[in-house]
């Protein structure tokens, strides 16, 4: 029986497309942006996307008879009997095709045990045995045989999506994570698609259990389906993958300037924040060691009896003293909190507050739901309600005042040791009263919001907020790493591919734990793993209790001199890095990207699993294979200078280069430009008064950002660019944008055969 499309009417940018079986909606946002949207009886607010996106454009829709056609100056959508959409790019270009054809689900004969694992993994079982689902629906995209999918996230496995399935239901699962794995802690359904040579984008915004299946069940089709909710998904388009992910970035929102000091090397583990004297003795080898080191982290055991938002009075002398006596030494304090408040009616006045207040979800039949997880019995904030996330917020001010500089959301995807919560625990979506069921992936985004939104109101600061479970556009609030990772090689290989996919999918400020957080790690991978990552914007080493040490002076040399080398290395590139950020708040590109964003036109790096870039500029070839020492570099389109030893190298083609321990294989692109910061152990709360620019290659012209390295002052145009030339060795430097106070009093830009130096001299540089 066919849904027949009857009519359609127009609202200003919205068209209603009127249905024998209801009504479907499209609503035009920009040229590249078109929401396709079927009410099925859910509240349609967006935890994803803020504010009114919608911009003035033009468009036209028509009656073709046996179609409907919406077309603006990039996307042609053809709209047909039984809601079918096809869209094409402005030269029509078939980007997303619905297919005609009939689902033919995975053929499965299951016993019991194997339909209940299957449905713990995510599986559509209903849909697999065939049986109806009112609440259930699915939307089916035919599929090319040279489409590649990316995106979705930190899924598990390797950087092109195509013939996998995935899960997004935010899951704690400590067992070692491989590429079956369908589900972790996070849900970015931003899938973005190569059709033929040609990129476009599809956000899936609902917030219920979903699915998504890139050519696993069929070579034919693809398809998203969920377990309830609208159907509510975005058409992206845009001339290039990297359009596309702007247009996505600006939908769903842009990282905002970190503040500098974040960029710098970070130290954690379970377990030696149990006392004072533990943590202080981690820091005086740091220094000891001439480690450079911004940052240290106190995980679960600082607190008293794992109650958030206390620190235990036993192991720690008055938790501000401590914090101000790491920070003299150069030291920044990051402490973990946890959604689980403890069920305490004695003396501890956040549980108490919360139970006043009616701030805890509760069981279907009014009480407060408890279950466990570190402080035994606890309660979980109802995190979906404005005053509930005010009230969190509000309590950051305890750590803010101690002189905390950041805060690492955990446990929030919401993680619980006594089984999972159930779906009908009454959870809220803002004032209307809703389920777990639909809450539950957003649950660790709100946490997040509101530890921003505390941190930003109480410290005056650009917010620093690491949290584990996350949803689409989170990324407005929280750097993220990708969870509780093992010391295992396949792990620092899915490193490259989960922080590609992420910087992708809108979280340009991502890491991993490096060295692996269980399991125990050895000389060589933790070697790797810091040299790997040596541009992941979050650069943090973490372990489990109960795991071997893994900083690295208990492994002695060469280990050591090597991890030292590399820590000095990534200072050195911090100016770079900043300035990457500086222009992924105007793009939303991420810093650490695939050769495929950069290079979408050739087909050799669309399965590119264990090369990736820093921004254009910088090619990082990481070492992932135990006992290899050299390695197979492929080179895209350009020309290349070794970073080590300068020999350069013509693009599109593969190299092989020698990679013992030491060595991280490194290439710079010819004609870039890079800062190069000072060799220093911390970052300085003091702006820098010299800069260095090296130019590899005889041309090339750079742009760098200066700031305060704090605030948000650079909202308000208070900011310093700089813009530096050269060719055929003469250089020039201006000071294209003077927002900022300080200005580098001297810049040296280091050509490959000279140095040129120059003075700051009545509002100009002069050469020196």
């Amino acid at each position: 029986m066919t849904d027949k499309l009857t009519n359609f009417t127009q609202d200003g940018q919205k068209i209603t497309l009127n249905y024998e079986n209801g009504p479907l909606v499209l609503t035009v946002i920009t040229p590249e942006i078109v929401r396709v949207f079927e009410d099925r009886g859910n509240a349609s607010n967006s935890y994803a996307i803020e504010g009114d996106k919608e911009i003035k454009t033009d468009f036209k829709i028509e009656d073709k008879k046996d179609h409907a056609e919406l077309t603006t100056a990039k996307l042609t959508i053809k709209i047909y009997d039984d809601k079918k959409i096809d869209v094409y790019d402005e030269k029509g270009n078939p980007l997303i095709i619905d297919y005609r054809g009939k689902r033919t689900p995975i053929d499965r004969q299951m016993d019991k045990e194997h339909l209940k694992l299957a449905e713990s993994e995510g599986h559509d079982v209903k849909k697999l045995l065939g049986m109806h689902d009112k609440d259930y629906y699915e939307i089916v995209k035919s599929l090319a045989s040279d489409e590649e999918f990316y995106g979705l996230g930190d899924k598990t496995g390797f950087l092109n999506k195509r013939h996998y399935a995935y899960d997004n239901w935010n899951t704690d699962n400590p067992a070692p994570q491989v590429e079956s794995f369908t589900r972790l802690y996070k849900s970015i359904p931003i899938l973005l698609g190569i059709k033929e040579g040609h990129p476009y984008g599809i956000f899936f915004d609902n917030t219920y259990r979903n699915h998504i299946d890139l050519g696993k069940e069929s070579n034919d089709y693809y398809y998203y389906s969920a377990v309830d909710g609208n159907v509510d998904y975005y058409i992206i388009g845009g001339d290039s993958l990297k359009e596309v992910i702007t247009n996505y970035t600006y939908l769903t929102g842009r990282v905002p300037m970190p503040q500098k000091w974040t960029l710098g090397y970070q130290q954690s583990r379970w377990g030696y924040s149990v006392s004072q004297k533990q943590v202080e003795k981690i820091a005086e080898n740091l220094r000891k060691y001439d480690l450079p080191c911004d940052v240290i982290h106190l995980d679960i055991d600082y607190m008293n009896g794992y109650r958030v938002f206390t620190w235990r009075k036993d192991t720690y002398e008055k938790p501000a003293d401590f914090v101000k006596k790491m920070r003299k030494l150069g030291f920044r304090i990051i402490i973990i909190i946890d959604p689980g408040v403890k069920k305490d009616d004695h003396d501890y006045k956040i549980y108490q507050e919360g139970i006043e207040k009616g701030y805890f979800v509760k069981a279907p039949d009014g009480t407060v739901y408890v279950n466990q997880v570190w402080p035994g019995d606890a309660v979980f904030p109802d995190f979906g309600r404005k005053e509930v996330r005010k009230w969190w917020a509000k309590n950051c001010k305890y750590l803010v005042d101690l002189g905390v500089a950041g805060i690492w959301d955990d446990m929030n995807e919401p993680a619980s040791f006594k089984g999972e919560i159930p779906q009908d625990v009454v959870f809220h979506n803002e004032k209307e009263a809703s389920t777990h069921k639909k809450m539950h992936n957003v649950y660790g985004h709100n946490m997040a919001k509101a530890t921003y939104e505390g941190l930003k109101k109480y410290s005056g600061k650009r917010p620093f907020v690491i949290t584990r479970a996350a949803y689409a556009g989170t990324q407005k609030f929280s750097t993220v790493w990708t969870g509780d990772n093992q010391s295992l090689w396949t792990h620092v290989q899915m490193m490259i591919t989960q922080l590609c996919n992420l910087g992708m999918s809108g979280f340009s400020f991502a890491g991993t734990d490096i060295g692996g957080f269980g399991a125990d790690t050895t000389p060589e991978l933790l070697t790797r793993w810091i040299e790997g990552a040596l541009f992941s914007p979050l650069y943090r080493n973490h372990a489990a209790l109960g795991t071997r040490s893994q900083e690295p002076w208990v492994f002695g040399e060469p280990t050591l001199s090597i991890y030292r080398k590399y820590l000095k290395l990534r200072y050195r590139f911090i100016p770079y890095l900043y300035d990457e950020f500086y222009r992924e708040t105007k793009t939303g590109l991420p810093i650490m990207r695939p050769l495929v964003l950069n290079y979408e036109n050739d087909p050799q790096v669309y399965n590119l699993n264990d090369e990736y870039m820093v921004g254009e500029d910088i090619l990082t070839v990481p070492v992932v294979q135990e006992g290899q020492t050299k390695r197979a570099v492929y080179l895209p389109k350009g020309k290349w200078i070794d970073f080590w030893n300068g020999i350069e190298y013509a693009g599109k083609t593969t190299i092989l280069v020698d990679a013992p321990i030491d060595k991280l294989p490194l290439f710079v692109r010819k004609g870039a430009i890079l800062p190069w910061g000072k060799e220093v152990s911390h970052i300085s709360d003091e702006p820098d008064e010299t800069m260095t620019f090296r130019v590899f290659g005889e041309k090339g012209k750079y742009v760098h950002y200066q700031d305060n390295g704090t605030d948000f002052k650079y909202q308000d145009g208070e900011y310093n660019l700089y813009k530096i030339k050269a060719k055929d060795g003469s250089v020039k430097v201006k000071l294209e944008k003077h927002g900022y106070g300080p200005v580098y009093r001297k810049i040296t830009v280091e050509l490959p055969d000279k140095k040129v130096v120059f003075k700051y001299k009545n509002g100009k540089y002069v050469e020196k």
